[in-house]
């Protein structure tokens, strides 16, 4: 049995499953260690062997309830055959696309022989998983992959590549279903290789107007919800659309998916009554107060546990993991949000 999964069955357990976004990496010293062995973090995310090591480095320090496989949402442009580096203390940087010729310089020919070893990753993962534990995979969802795409790097607003995609709304429209197609093939693979839930990341989603939200959003979103439901009906997929609000309602309904990761700006008061209780609802502890530790920890997690009363959910945080987080703080949080403290 999986609590994690019990959970999308309507089971609720003593305690709500726990995993957290981000979990493996930076703020793990064993994390460090093992990313000395690789020149570039892309490096790392092809080599089947690391990328379990990773993977399964949280679950041998916390009892975790699901690992997420340690991968990198820019693995789809880069299979893609597009040049996407990682550096030192910037983040990605990404040879810009042209929403006018982007399939002369992307091709899916090559996308699973390049994109493999992550499918290869799951698989000795899951052989070294114990059963009570789930494997959860991801991608990232078509308008914050196109947002990197064009704009070429993380920004704060994606100003060039917004511009772009108004400009040129057929073309930009005609990038995003090309993703819904391949992202959808991608997260496919990586059911078949062994994951038993995914999460769609939408860290960008935010950024998009309400005028476009359906057309940019909600609809690329659905396509791919569509082809996985149809392929995997009981699978379970949670949708992250960071920073979207009220429009979490409309996410929900037009997306159909079966589980939703709520960031920190959404009071759980307002996402029980206005979000179908057959929704399992994820998250939305703030980062910084797994940074914090202490009674501020403590209380924030027991606040989370009685809004959720009497529904089953699963506790994560409303984003990633922060570099400086001490493990002994996500130990702690651990052992509140099972009781053991």
């Amino acid at each position: 049995m999986s609590p994690f999964l019990d959970t999308f069955k309507g089971i609720k357990s003593y305690s709500p499953p726990i995993w957290f976004m981000r979990q493996a990496g930076r703020y793990l010293p064993e994390y460090l260690d093992v990313r000395k062995r690789c020149k570039g973090f892309l490096d790392l995310c092809y080599s089947p062997e690391l990328a379990a090591e990773i993977t399964l480095q949280p679950l041998k320090r916390f009892p975790l309830d699901a690992a997420i496989i340690f991968s990198d949402i820019l693995v789809v442009p880069h299979a893609l055959g597009q040049k996407v580096s990682f550096e030192e203390g910037i983040g990605p940087k990404l040879t810009p696309i042209s929403l006018h010729s982007f399939e002369d310089h992307l091709t899916v020919k090559n996308f699973f022989k390049n994109a493999a070893p992550v499918y290869q990753a799951i698989h000795l993962t899951k052989s070294k998983l114990a059963p009570s534990k789930a494997l959860i995979g991801f991608a990232g969802a078509p308008w914050t992959l196109a947002l990197y795409m064009i704009e070429g790097e993380g920004s704060r607003d994606f100003a060039k590549a917004k511009r772009q995609a108004f400009e040129n709304e057929k073309a930009f429209t005609s990038l995003l279903d090309y993703l819904s197609e391949v992202i959808s093939l991608h997260l496919i693979e990586q059911v078949k290789a062994g994951v038993q839930t995914l999460q769609l990341f939408d860290t960008w989603a935010g950024l998009c107007p309400a005028t476009h939200f359906e057309k940019w959003i909600t609809s690329p979103t659905r396509k791919i919800v569509s082809n996985l439901t149809e392929a995997f009906p009981s699978l379970p997929i949670i949708g992250f659309p960071k920073g979207i609000g009220a429009n979490l309602g409309e996410y929900v309904s037009q997306t159909k998916v079966s589980g939703l990761s709520l960031d920190t700006t959404i009071p759980l008061s307002w996402a029980i009554k206005n979000l179908p209780s057959s929704l399992i609802l994820q998250g939305n502890l703030d980062p910084i107060l797994l940074v914090s530790g202490g009674e501020s920890l403590k209380k924030s997690i027991l606040s989370i546990h009685e809004d959720m009363q009497g529904r089953p959910y699963i506790f994560n945080l409303g984003h990633g993991i922060l570099p400086q987080t001490p493990p002994s703080h996500v130990e702690e949080c651990v052992q509140i949000v099972k009781g053991q403290r």
